[in-house]
Formats: structure tokens, sequence, C-alpha cells
């Protein structure tokens, strides 16, 4: 077999993009599931075997996050993971990343909750990830792969965009993709790269002043116009980075919205419709923030009813409600506690509920 071809779990291929992208710091604490992340990590020892990449078990999630932010604001590469709990601890982190506009790239494998919930899988912080988990007007980048060789692309592709627009990122997996096994084609590893950004906080040199990186700002008029330039930012990334696939809408009449783990079931209800002559289609979100509201405007002018499949109480399914305005059907399927619902399932009740 290609030595570049493996066979991964959705945490592995994570932990190998981060080394292979030549990620310059993982900060993390272990949780289920996601602690193959830092397993793999640990094991590989990428600092002294592979490329200089330094890895890092935190007294806590506070602490790792904010270990993220000292590494992001010298300009390097820093990521960090977890699961719901643990995320939800690295909010007040996150929120001064974002106030303090430093890139960096984090995983949340969700598990169901609320509260320490279960280890299973679950899509119940889609609220938390994309109305931003932690307090103040912000927003992060929200990638949600439905496959293990996403979990790896997505790494690459998350520093990209965090260093692009300064902002910190999110990965939003879930326990069934974090822990399956699938073939993953595997890039080249890269060189570091120690180019520091002009905005990096490096110390007095010859050629520059300090630079100052903070999230405080205590004039109130200061403050609203670093939330004036962030929104501004914000609507730019809403503008070039919204991101998509779509599954048989070119003349569907009926149109199911999944991401994750939920949009590789509700392909095959997509399949199982067809061969019953329903022609129904499927819209996966590969950006939850920033999300595809106008490709489903457009849309919603040929269907006569939408079902939002995902594994919660109902969340992602008020982004699209507000897309369409509520102008056609929109109905909600999702199983909680760490339950995958099957094909079927789905497909019984979406005759339920639009046939």
């Amino acid at each position: 077999m290609d030595s570049n071809i493996r066979l991964m779990k959705g945490n592995e291929a994570i932990a190998e993009a981060a080394i292979r992208h030549g990620v310059d710091a993982y900060f993390g604490y272990p949780i289920t599931p996601q602690s193959e992340i830092i397993e793999y990590l640990a094991k590989e020892d990428p600092f002294t075997k592979r490329n200089g990449m330094v890895v890092l078990q935190a007294e806590s999630e506070i602490a790792a996050i904010n270990m993220v932010y000292g590494a992001a604001g010298c300009g390097k590469k820093a990521m960090t993971s977890s699961s719901s709990p643990g995320i939800s601890l690295k909010q007040e982190g996150v929120s001064y990343l974002a106030g303090a506009e430093l890139p960096c790239v984090i995983v949340n494998v969700v598990r169901g909750g609320p509260g320490l919930g279960t280890i299973q899988p679950s899509q119940a912080d889609y609220f938390q990830s994309v109305k931003g988990g932690g307090h103040g007007d912000y927003h992060m980048i929200v990638l949600a792969p439905s496959t293990v060789q996403e979990q790896y692309d997505f790494v690459a592709l998350g520093f990209d965009l965090a260093f692009k627009y300064r902002t910190p990122l999110l990965i939003l997996s879930d326990g069934a993709i974090g822990q399956m096994m699938e073939k993953v084609v595997l890039s080249e590893e890269k060189p570091r790269d120690n180019t520091v950004p002009d905005w990096a906080i490096v110390g007095k040199t010859p050629n520059r002043e300090r630079n100052y990186i903070t999230s405080l700002f205590l004039d109130a008029e200061v403050q609203e116009n670093q939330n004036k330039r962030l929104q501004k930012k914000y609507t730019e990334i809403r503008q070039n980075e919204i991101r998509f696939e779509e599954f048989m809408t070119h003349d569907a009449e009926y149109l199911i919205v999944a991401y994750g783990i939920s949009a590789r079931i509700s392909q095959k209800v997509v399949e199982t419709a067809r061969n019953q002559g329903i022609k129904l289609g499927m819209l996966r979100p590969i950006t939850l923030w920033p999300f595809p509201s106008k490709r489903l405007v457009e849309l919603s002018q040929q269907l006569q009813g939408i079902l939002c499949v995902e594994m919660s109480a109902g969340q992602m399914v008020e982004d699209v409600k507000l897309a369409v305005e509520c102008k056609i059907p929109v109905k909600h399927y999702g199983r909680m506690g760490g339950i995958i619902a099957s094909p079927t399932e789905v497909f019984e009740n979406f005759k339920t509920l639009f046939l």
C-alpha cells in the first residue's frame, strides 16, 4: 500500500495532520471521545522525532486555551482539542482570542450533554459553536467534517483561514467521526515555516517597535471601534468563505439539511427516496459559520419543505428557518443522548412529516 494512504481513526487523522502541516504547538487535556488526539501526538513525539512541534498536556482545559493564546500571540500555529464539557471550560479564553484577533485552531469532538452527559456522539454543541460560546459580539469560523479525510484536510484549511482573518477557528466534529476508521490520503510533510507575522509579539528589535496584543479596552469608544472592526471582518468572512455540498438538488422538491455524521446518514435517505420516485435532495453545510443561508434561499424557491436532521433537540433548524424566513415548512428530526439515527427511521419520519 502507498505509504501516504493509511487506515486511521478520525482523531488520529487530526493529530497526523497537525504534524504534517507544520503546526508549532498543541496544548490539550484528555477527555473522551477525543483523547486519541493527544495520545497520538505524545506517541509520535513530534518535537524530538518529527519536526520540532511542541506537545504539552496542560493541567486543565483552562490552562490549555491560555497556552494557545500565548503561542498565537507570538505568531505561531497553535491548536487545542477537547470534547463538549472541556470546550465549555475554554470559552473565556476563546473570547479573549477573538477579541485580541489571534489565529488558532480548536477541535471539538462532540459528546452528549448537557452536563457531563455521555461519551457517545452528539451534535448538541451547535449553538455554542456558531453563536459564540463565550462573551461579547464575536464569531469563530466553524468547519464541520463528515469524513475522516475531511478531519485531516480541515486542519490545514483551518490554519489558512485562521491566519488569513486573524481569528480563532473551530473544527466541529463528533464522537462517531472521531472514533471511526477510514482510508486517509496523507500529504507530504511540510518543513516548518518560521516566518513571523508583522503583528506578532517578538519584543523590541532594531527594525520595529514592540507590538501590543490585548482584548482589554477600558475606553468605551475604543471598545466600540474595536467591535466595529471585528464586525467588518466577519462581514468579509460571510462574503468569501461559505462552503457547502449539494446532493441531488437540481430537481429536488424536498430538501434535507444536515452536517457531519448526520449528512452521511441523510445521503442514504436521499438515495432511498429517489428509488421510490420522491424528489429529495440534500444540502450539507461545511461552514456552520458562516452559514450557507443564501443558497438555502435560492433552493427554497423550488421546494415544498425542508427537513433538518441533526443529533440534537433542534439547533441548526433555527438557522434554516431564519434563512428561508419560514416561507416554506421547515421540520426537525433528531436523536439525543448519543443515539445515531438510522437512514430508515429518518426516511420514515420524513414521509410522516411531509407526504
